[in-house]
């Protein structure tokens, strides 16, 4: 079934990427100086392509960051209730050492313990 949805998923995206990246392979100049564009300071010439691909994964990056940072609250609360869960575990076991690890008080009697 996973290699199925691979399939289905990441081939019709690896063709579209590939016919983009030929289709873009124009050279063109990103440049970060906005006063001076016969020769700016910082530019670089790429591909066009290579400057979509890194859109597009900075801005996959960005979303996921985005998303992993406000579902914190619902980590967190998931933490606190499987600290819960297993605190009463941890209680009950000491509960339990408690009563064994108490002298007996009449030999051959036996011991009372908790429900």
């Amino acid at each position: 079934m996973r290699k199925i949805f691979n399939y289905l998923f990441t081939l019709p995206i690896a063709v579209i990427l590939i016919i983009l990246s030929v289709a873009n392979r124009q050279t063109v100049r990103f440049s970060l100086d906005p006063l001076n564009t016969a020769t700016p300071a910082l530019s670089v010439e790429l591909p066009l392509f290579v400057f979509l691909f890194i859109a597009f994964l900075s801005g996959m990056l960005l979303g996921g960051l985005l998303i992993w940072i406000s579902q914190g609250k619902h980590r967190k609360a998931l933490r606190e209730k499987k600290s819960q869960i297993t605190q009463p575990n941890n209680e009950e076991e000491s509960v339990g050492k408690a009563v064994v690890s108490r002298p007996e008080i009449a030999p051959g009697l036996p011991v009372a313990t908790r429900v």
